[in-house]
């Protein structure tokens, strides 16, 4: 009987063990998943596919791995530069680990690049430069509301950046590269990815406005937090009935759409300064992969 209670006892010390290192070891992993901006780059990845899906374009390989990889070199590039120029020897493992990573991504980015066509190339450097700006001191201060000097300083600008890019990079990369015809749909389509990148990024500035200094005018800032949620909504009403004016599409993309705008909505309505800490960076951030799960659901 003694010999069994000691066992027990034994045994549940290990459970607790596994438990408490196995959870804690899970938790670095997703943060880690988070920090590298791997989460990030799924989203870009699940958009460019959806615009695979939308115009009828074949699985493409190269430029969905090209976009992935770019985008986890980018996000990163723009996150931790002002971190690490200074502070090489200094960094801590985990950041050193996402550097690391990133420049696997980079490597991986650059074979993908190869293998894309000559004005697909153009149009990506046309959107690096971009993504360089935004993160590298160039212009005169006389330019900036803070000292650092770089694109995603000045007042206002940093969400439509975003969104130019992600536009660009999700919308008209696969036209380029497949040689397609810029119509009405493909400028249509480009105008709702701009809308629709603009309202997930809500949910970032209403978070990020009790640390976000009032030199950087985010939109929060200039019509409080009820008039960017009614400025969401207004943009994705916008965004769904811009559907109803191309000349090619179906009832099942009317129904992903709206299901999708609901969503985002009730994402948007939830947000609030002291949201969970995984609420934006996570949930909000994984929408367009849900779009892209119901476009292949109902496909």
């Amino acid at each position: 009987m003694e010999e069994r209670r000691k066992f027990l006892t034994i045994y549940m010390c290990y459970q607790q063990f596994v438990y408490f290192y196995g959870m804690r070891l899970l938790k670095q992993f997703f943060n880690f998943y988070l920090n590298s901006s791997i989460h990030v780059a799924l989203s870009v990845y699940a958009l460019t596919y959806v615009t695979l899906l939308e115009f009828g374009f074949s699985y493409e390989k190269n430029v969905l791995c090209f976009v992935f990889y770019a985008s986890i070199t980018g996000y990163n590039f723009v996150k931790y530069f002002g971190v690490a120029k200074f502070h090489h020897r200094g960094l801590a493992s985990w950041l050193k680990a996402i550097q690391i990573f990133s420049f696997f991504a980079f490597i991986l980015m650059c074979y993908y690049g190869l293998q894309l066509s000559f004005f697909t190339l153009l149009g990506i450097a046309g959107f690096g430069v971009v993504t360089f700006l935004y993160a590298i001191p160039f212009l005169p201060k006389r330019f900036f509301l803070d000292q650092q000097n770089n694109l995603r300083s000045i007042g206002g600008l940093k969400i439509y950046l975003i969104g130019l890019v992600w536009m660009g990079v999700t919308v008209c990369l696969p036209v380029i590269e497949n040689k397609y015809t810029v119509d009405t749909d493909v400028i249509i389509t480009a105008i709702q990815r701009y809308l629709y990148v603009l309202v997930l990024m809500l949910p970032f500035e209403i978070r990020d406005l009790q640390y976000d200094s009032l030199k950087l005018s985010t939109v929060p800032q200039k019509i409080g937090i009820k008039g960017t949620k009614l400025m969401g909504m207004v943009l994705l009403v916008v965004f769904f009935l811009l559907e109803f004016f191309k000349d090619e599409t179906h009832q099942i993309k009317i129904m992903v759409l709206l299901i999708l705008s609901i969503l985002t909505a009730v994402f948007l309505l939830w947000s609030s300064k002291k949201q969970s800490i995984y609420y934006a960076s996570f949930w909000v951030e994984a929408l367009p992969v849900f779009w892209l799960v119901l476009m292949l659901f109902f496909d």
